[in-house]
């Protein structure tokens, strides 16, 4: 049985790429200048260093209005993230598959876990950051769809358990600040990661182990 995956995309902000229809003009200039401010400071000192004052010296706006527009650090980095967000919730749910609709439930979780990992290895700084509080890495709306995405999946391949705990668990495999110390800090190649990914998710799903 064909089971619909009825869910809409949720986005790291609430508005769109060009910010919500009631933004004034001024308002979405500001808000553009600040992340490109942002952006600058990434690519000059790296993610860890980038404060909220240097922001708004760059940006040459107070620091009352950097706070104001990105509620705090971690939501100024959550908003860096949204385009390549976006685009990750674009690929799992409506792409092409196997991460996409179309494959067998236990490919799409084996790509999911996959393209995840590539996406820490790209953004896994920024993604790092933002998930700084419990709240954003556990309650926001991109890691409540991703869970609800990976249950889903476990369901409809028929897992035995608490699909809702294991969707948890693998998930936890996929913490960037843990695969971002095994990519940064102990020099374990993305392919390796994807490897044990592969096995680790298909032993859960009872699928053979296999070099992918």
């Amino acid at each position: 049985m064909t089971r619909i995956f009825l869910v809409s995309l949720i986005p790291l902000r609430p508005e769109g790429p060009s910010g919500p229809p009631s933004e004034r003009s001024d308002a979405a200039r500001n808000r553009e200048r600040l992340l490109q401010a942002a952006r600058e400071l990434v690519a000059e000192h790296g993610v860890d260093a980038l404060t909220m004052d240097m922001l708004a010296c760059r940006a040459q706006v107070g620091k009352g209005t950097v706070f104001r527009r990105f509620g705090n650090r971690a939501g100024l980095m959550m908003t860096l993230l949204s385009d390549a967000e976006a685009e990750f919730q674009q690929r799992f749910i409506f792409g092409p598959p196997p991460l996409g609709p179309g494959a067998p439930p236990e490919e799409r979780l084996i790509a999911f876990g996959e393209a995840r990992i590539r996406y820490i290895d790209e953004n896994g700084e920024l993604a790092r950051a933002a998930e700084h509080s419990p709240h954003n890495r556990h309650a926001a709306p991109p890691a409540l769809l991703w869970h609800r995405h990976v249950e889903l999946l476990l369901r409809e391949a028929g897992v035995e358990g608490d699909p809702w705990v294991m969707a948890s668990f693998l998930l936890a495999a996929l913490d960037p600040e843990r695969v971002l110390y095994a990519l940064r800090t102990q020099g374990i190649e993305v392919a390796r990661i994807e490897a044990g990914w592969r096995e680790f998710a298909g032993r859960l799903l009872g699928c053979p182990p296999h070099a992918g």
